[in-house]
């Protein structure tokens, strides 16, 4: 069905993942992405399952390839990082998220799940909400940082709903971290936002965000045919969060 590949072996304890598929406003991807490339976190294995393209993924004025579901580490923080360029697809995404909360158990890391919360009208000037949901005894990292539950019932849809759904099922301890988001477009905001209200906190890591703002124009041109890929597949292969009554 599928691994996770590692190229070296890894000195952590008890690290935390973050999980940057892509999903509404990217808002996980381009936080993941920043993380990796501020704290300059090295490449350290991939994701190999069945329905995932087997594609190279090239570019960056490097002549190597590189697998398109990657994962980076920065030991000395015991930070761990999975970074993708491709959506998974629904029929991959249980086999996916079986594999991935498998390795997380087997090396004790503490999964922090990104995704976006739709908000068709947002105001530039007020800093996004930011909400916490969680599997296992995960809760108390949400409290402890002062991170609400939502303030209505929904649903996490997509590969990262199916990675929350195999956290609870499993009783593996997990957060889902939810941010009100732009649909249409890359939002840098609400990824700065989870950072700085989220990642940054729970995670025990500081990383610089104010260029996330500055360049978000940027931003958003580099990140635009992706969003435009997502917008398109829906729920099924984007990664989002959505009010239950969205599905009744």
């Amino acid at each position: 069905m599928g691994t996770v590949v590692l190229d070296q072996e890894l000195d952590l304890d008890r690290p935390t993942l973050i999980e940057g598929l892509p999903g509404v406003g990217l808002v996980g991807k381009i936080a993941t992405d920043h993380l990796i490339e501020e704290l300059d976190m090295d490449e350290v294995g991939y994701v190999d399952c069945d329905g995932l393209p087997k594609i190279a993924i090239y570019g960056d004025g490097k002549h190597a390839v590189t697998s398109p579901v990657r994962l980076y580490a920065d030991e000395k923080r015991d930070l761990l990082a999975l970074q993708s360029d491709i959506p998974v697809s629904r029929q991959a995404a249980p086999g996916f998220a079986e594999i991935l909360v498998d390795w997380v158990v087997e090396v004790d890391a503490l999964p922090l799940f990104l995704s976006g919360l739709p908000q068709e009208e947002t105001d530039p000037t007020v800093q996004p909400s930011l909400f916490g949901v969680a599997s296992g005894e995960a809760e108390t990292h949400l409290t402890a940082n002062d991170i609400d539950p939502p303030d209505e019932r929904g649903a996490i849809g997509g590969p990262t709903g199916a990675l929350m759904n195999r956290t609870s099922h499993t009783d593996v301890d997990a957060c889902g971290l939810i941010v009100e988001s732009d649909p249409q477009f890359p939002d840098p905001a609400a990824a700065q936002t989870l950072i700085t209200r989220g990642i940054e906190p729970i995670a025990d890591v500081s990383v610089p965000t104010e260029d996330l703002v500055e360049r978000a124009e940027d931003i958003r041109e580099q990140k635009e045919t992706l969003a435009k890929r997502m917008q398109q597949a829906g729920e099924e292969e984007s990664t989002q969060a959505q009010p239950l009554r969205m599905y009744q």
